[in-house]
């Protein structure tokens, strides 16, 4: 683990430079509004190891690839985000000489990321070439209340005289870490300067978006404005400003811009609307901005604080992942969704994963207005038709629907066929979200408007995915790859089988309730996908004979069939520089070894706790758990949460950390990457639904609180059904106020409370 951090927390902070850990660094302090975002790269040259990389939601390219075969039915491309324009860039020179960071022996270094305002500052110094000791101050954020405005503020002094050449720049000459052949994605580019505003303009190939960044540059020597010479090639503006600056005096440079897409805008308007954004962004100033920002971000915080107290790096960690989430997606727009890495990296091609509903929605759900999260289940009903037709590819057919693995647009786009073609648990999270969704907010409206037509496509998915053996008369499925991808190609996957199950049943219970609640709707979608009573009592005669592996000798459900013929081995058994065995091993060995990568079973026990007893959950927890070397990001949360139901505390505390501070202690050696957004909703689900033991059933909510003995306390906020609820847990006891305008009940340790609005009880 890498713990270089400093523990604050509010803050992220390194106080002096490793250029072995930049790469790391730059996703640690990444920003970004939900629309747009960046790693935090130096606005300088840096000759060493870096990814430079802005991003732009929505904004993507169909890759070819990298595979030399082809089967029926295999994606044709793997979509990733592309890096868009550098719009932090400048270039500065000192005494003719151009500064590279990586060059520079800096006397001091300090970066920081205030995460409660959502502000990225840098203050270092260094030596030039002639003896002058440099001093730079940076500031920069992506605006949460205009999202297409970014701000960066640059200040030098000097304790020599220097002549000094600054030009900030927009530039388009950008290519991604991964691209093929060091293919470059965009054309077309068009720009202008003007003293009044530049600009620059790209097209993405093959998918022909369109972007457009203007810039307004203000530069200022201890408060006398100087005056620009521009500049413009290829795909690059750029302003050029020259002083010979004194000891004493402060260059001030703010940079305005704004980055406009044909995601969201008409393409014959997109530079019109780009030069009007940012002389709006320069008339508020800098300044208000910043103040505007202070005050968005502290709006979702009130909404979304966790507090820790007596840990401050658990404190740090909560708050590190719940700011990346909330600046990664802000669920105004039910086209968008939310990539493994957000805006942080590249990895993962910043597609949409199963991720989204297994662990994110439950976050939204509890902190955001209601159409957050909505909005990311109408993300899939939207792509309905294209999980119709990736299962048509498959060879399926009448309507049943394959949700892809991987995808930016509803199509198919992971280019590993044990994914592509065997990871089809993913249907049944999507399914278990709508669920989850309607369990928790009693908007039985969505199951009318969306959610039916959605379930009725994936219950004929696994209708058709299933067979039936006639040795041992029940239903199986063949050919899996479950959450656990150290197994590929297995027979009867426990979590895939008993989830295709669910979804069958779940389908009908919703039939029933669609069809007496809106029996207009009901007859309309009926009659749409032509759904006769003989599909829905096949769908329960599947349910009723479906096949899972167990050991009875030992009380447990098998991950597959033949799990139990690999070694009795657990990761006590693995020599530290195994770890992680996906960097150090063959896959070859990986998938020999009985070693699990994430939660499998524990996922379906997780999802479906009530549906056993407690000594089953244990008795699984205890035999999976020494196996599982969390390879997975996903993984830690889930048995977090398990721990906490089944008393283990400290196995609970220890899986937390893990979550908590993957990325901010590199855990799995690969921060570098980018940050793992979506598992970041697994820490605040092991405090929330682990440490708090949160549920929600029958329009209720239920707790059964415990705390950490490191911890003096821990609090959070939760929205549920429009009640804002605040609990506190400490060493004595609980406090669970009602901020809200109206009574709520609810139940703690089996004892149900009624709190009256704007008031607070003790247990």
């Amino acid at each position: 683990m890498k713990n270089y951090i400093v523990a604050d927390p509010w803050k992220i902070i390194e106080d002096k430079f490793d250029p072995h850990l930049n790469p790391n660094s730059e996703s640690l302090f990444s920003i970004g509004n939900g629309r747009m975002g960046q790693r935090a790269n130096f606005p300088e040259k840096y000759s060493g190891e870096s990814l430079s990389g802005s991003y732009i939601g929505g904004v993507y390219y169909p890759d070819k690839t990298r595979v030399g075969w082809w089967k029926n039915g295999y994606p044709e491309y793997f979509a990733k985000v592309l890096n868009s324009v550098n719009w932090i860039g400048i270039k500065l020179q000192i005494d003719g000489e151009e500064i590279d960071l990586a060059k520079v022996k800096f006397k001091s270094f300090y970066r920081e990321l205030d995460m409660k305002e959502g502000i990225l500052s840098r203050i270092c110094s260094f030596k030039s070439s002639g003896g002058a000791l440099i001093t730079i101050e940076t500031e920069r954020f992506y605006s949460l209340e205009n999202k297409d405005h970014c701000y960066l503020s640059y200040i030098i002094h000097t304790d020599k005289k220097i002549d000094i050449k600054i030009s900030p720049y927009l530039d388009f000459n950008v290519t991604n870490s991964d691209s093929n052949y060091d293919e470059v994605f965009w054309k077309d580019f068009d720009q202008e300067i003007s003293k009044k505003c530049s600009w620059t303009k790209a097209t993405t190939k093959k998918t022909d978006f369109e972007v457009c960044a203007s810039m307004i540059t203000e530069v200022d020597i201890n408060g006398q404005k100087l005056e620009y010479k521009g500049k413009e090639k290829s795909a690059k503006v750029s302003h050029k400003y020259s002083h010979k600056l004194q000891p004493g005096q402060t260059l001030n440079l703010t940079k305005y811009v704004a980055i406009v897409s044909s995601f969201y805008y008409e393409k014959n308007e997109l530079i019109d609307i780009a030069k009007a954004e940012v002389k709006k962004s320069q008339l508020l100033g800098i300044e208000r901005a910043r103040e505007k920002q202070v005050e968005a971000w502290q709006a979702h915080w009130d909404n979304c604080d966790t507090t820790i107290e007596g840990d401050v790096a658990a404190q740090q960690g909560i708050r590190f992942n719940i700011f990346q989430l909330m600046q990664t997606y802000s669920g105004d727009d039910a086209r968008l969704n939310i990539g493994p890495k957000g805006f942080t990296g590249e990895k993962y091609g910043g597609s949409t994963y199963w991720d989204t509903e297994a662990y994110c929605l439950p976050f939204y759900m509890s902190t955001a207005p209601q159409d957050v999260a909505r909005n990311l289940l109408v993300y899939r009903h939207n792509h309905l038709q294209k999980a119709i037709e990736n299962a048509a590819l498959l060879g399926f057919s009448n309507g049943a629907a394959l949700y892809p693995m991987v995808t930016m647009n509803g199509e198919e786009c992971h280019n590993e066929w044990e994914i592509t073609f065997e990871e089809i648990h993913r249907n049944g999270a999507i399914a278990y979200a709508i669920y989850d969704y309607i369990n928790y907010t009693d908007d039985k409206k969505y199951l009318a408007e969306y959610g039916l037509d959605v379930l009725i496509g994936i219950s004929r998915f696994w209708a058709q995915r299933v067979h039936f053996s006639p040795a041992a008369q029940q239903y199986m499925i063949h050919g899996v790859t479950g959450p656990n991808e150290y197994e590929n190609n297995v027979n009867n996957n426990w979590y895939t089988n008993y989830i295709a199950s669910w979804c069958m049943d779940y389908t009908r219970q919703c039939l029933d309730h669609v069809r007496e609640a809106h029996p207009d709707r009901y007859a309309e979608i009926i009659n749409t996908v032509d759904l006769e009573p003989a599909e829905i009592q096949k769908w329960k005669d599947i349910s009723e004979q479906m096949y899972y592996p167990e050991d009875e000798e030992r009380g447990i459900f098998l991950q597959q069939d033949g799990f139990l013929d690999k070694e009795d081995l657990t990761i006590a058994d693995l020599r530290p520089e195994d770890r992680p065995i996906n960097q150090n091993w063959s896959w070859d060995r990986i998938l020999r070894s009985p070693y699990i990568k994430q939660a499998d079973v524990l996922q379906g026990l997780y999802f479906f706790e009530d549906h056993f007893s407690e000594e089953t959950l244990e008795r699984n927890f205890d035999y999976y758990e020494p196996k599982t070397v969390h390879e997975s990001s996903l993984s830690p949360c889930v048995h977090s949460i398990l721990a906490a139901k089944l008393g283990k505390e400290e196995k609970a505390y220890e899986m937390y950390l893990r979550t908590a501070r993957l990325d901010l202690d590199d855990y799995n050696n690969d921060t570098e990457d980018g940050c793992h957004i979506t598992s970041m909703a697994g820490t605040w689900l092991s405090i929330v639904k682990g440490f708090a033991g949160m549920r929600a059933k029958d329009g209720q909510l239920s707790f059964s609180p415990f705390i950490p003995q490191q911890w003096e306390s821990y609090s959070f906020n939760i929205i549920h059904q429009g009640q804002k609820i605040n609990i506190a847990v400490r060493q004595d006891g609980t406090t669970i106020t009602n901020n809200s305008d109206t009574p709520i009940t609810l139940t703690s340790d089996e004892q149900t409370h009624t709190i009256a609005a704007q008031s607070s009880i003790n247990i």
